[in-house]
């Protein structure tokens, strides 16, 4: 029945628009724009509702440390600037800290690098059976070289399980990351080293680019000689 109910034309209500003689109040209200306005006014209201129990209930002896460290700014609530929260000893110390833990991630990925390498030349190191062929000419020689490459490629090949080859694949991808991981650390300890250095006390300054004799993308600093006692 519903859907012989819905195959029958039905007159289309339209709402009116605004009178000629009220044009000049704008378009008139729909129903739908009612709806949108009708909601995001009881929304406001809820939410004035909401905050007005917390505020009737709330609690005197309430703390938490933000009441402490925050202040006021054009009735927002703004945190205390914390660049100045640690002393010059302590930020060179937790730099000190910083420094050995790249270091130790350094050493452990070379160590891991160097196993990776290790397996992988044990299992391509093939037996080493040589021939010797003569040939006439040189394009006789360049064919019989290119005809032994292709059978020691075949032999190769066919001599592997496919689960050996895909697992040693896998692993060649994995010294591939595990190198291009060394030289991100490698480079990160060079600049966490060179802005350690430049904490530390002693007049310095940075080259300019007439002064240094082999150019780099990096900054040079020279600091200034000091007679030690």
């Amino acid at each position: 029945m519903s859907s012989l109910r819905n195959a029958i034309p039905r007159r289309a209500h339209k709402e009116r628009s605004q009178p000629h003689s009220r044009k000049k109040f704008g378009i008139l209200e729909k129903h739908k724009d009612y709806v949108v306005r009708a909601k995001a006014y009881h929304k406001k209201e809820e939410a004035l509702q909401k905050l007005k129990e917390r505020a009737a209930f709330r609690n005197p002896d309430e703390f938490y440390f933000k009441m402490i460290k925050t202040r006021t700014v054009d009735g927002l609530h703004r945190l205390e600037s914390g660049a100045n929260k640690y002393t010059q000893e302590e930020l060179m110390l937790m730099k000190t800290q910083d420094i050995g833990y790249i270091l130790q991630k350094l050493q452990s990925e070379k160590n891991k690098i160097e196993k990776l390498t290790t397996m992988l030349h044990s299992i391509d190191n093939n037996p080493s059976n040589r021939h010797i062929y003569y040939a006439e000419d040189r394009e006789e020689a360049k064919s019989m070289q290119s005809q032994s490459a292709r059978k020691v490629a075949v032999c190769a090949s066919e001599g592997i399980p496919d689960h050996i080859r895909r697992k040693t694949a896998a692993s060649y991808r994995e010294l591939e990351a595990r190198k291009s991981r060394v030289r991100e650390l490698e480079k990160l300890y060079m600049d966490m080293a060179l802005q350690k250095e430049l904490q530390k006390k002693g007049r310095k300054r940075k080259l300019r680019e007439d002064e240094i004799i082999s150019p780099t993308s990096k900054p040079i600093y020279k600091w200034r000689a000091e007679r030690k006692r």
